[in-house]
């Protein structure tokens, strides 16, 4: 099998029920799963204003600034600053969460995992690396900054270009710029 690419130009904005900013999916499993039946689901957001971030019961998620001044975010009473690009923050979708803009919009990338059945990584590479997901993972590599290069397949990935690869779909990226890369796997004895 090929690597799946996932441009994008691609995507469909999708507005928040609170108005607060629009999300736009990068991939989710299974397929075609919506917010209450996905095993893992990966995308980007536009945050226009602060509010509350919805709950989501039994996944556990990952968020990254990627433009804008950043966050404040209040989960579950404790305060997080997520104001420096590319550095993921990990926390509980149970958690009560708030989200306080630093001073104007912002632009995120999320992973969410049903923490049951899976568990995410990501990692940030700003020169090449190599990925190779292992038996029952795969492993999603998104541009968050500038280009990349998806050797073996010889396929240039632009700004949030996505690719996702599954077993046995290794590759090299070279990249000009940020690359997050996503870990998921099954959780054993599943």
């Amino acid at each position: 099998m090929a690597p799946q690419i996932l441009r994008a130009k691609d995507r469909t904005p999708a507005p928040w029920k609170n108005g607060g900013g629009v999300t736009s999916e990068v991939a989710v499993h299974p397929q075609g799963a919506g917010t209450d039946d996905f095993l893992w689901r990966v995308s980007v957001a536009d945050v226009a204003c602060d509010g509350p971030f919805s709950a989501f019961a039994g996944v556990d998620r990952i968020i990254t600034l990627v433009d804008g001044p950043g966050m404040a975010l209040t989960v579950d009473g404790a305060l997080h600053r997520v104001d420096a690009p590319y550095e993921p923050f990990a926390f509980s979708g149970d958690a009560v969460t708030e989200c306080r803009l630093l001073g104007g919009p912002i632009v995120d990338f999320n992973v969410m995992v049903r923490r049951a059945e899976m568990t995410a990584r990501v990692r940030v590479a700003r020169s090449d690396t190599s990925v190779r997901p292992a038996a029952g993972t795969g492993v999603l590599a998104i541009v968050l900054d500038g280009s990349a290069v998806l050797q073996r397949a010889c396929v240039r990935l632009g700004r949030l270009d996505a690719v996702l690869l599954r077993e046995g779909e290794g590759d090299s990226f070279g990249v000009d710029g940020v690359l997050a890369v996503v870990d998921l796997a099954a959780r054993t004895g599943r």
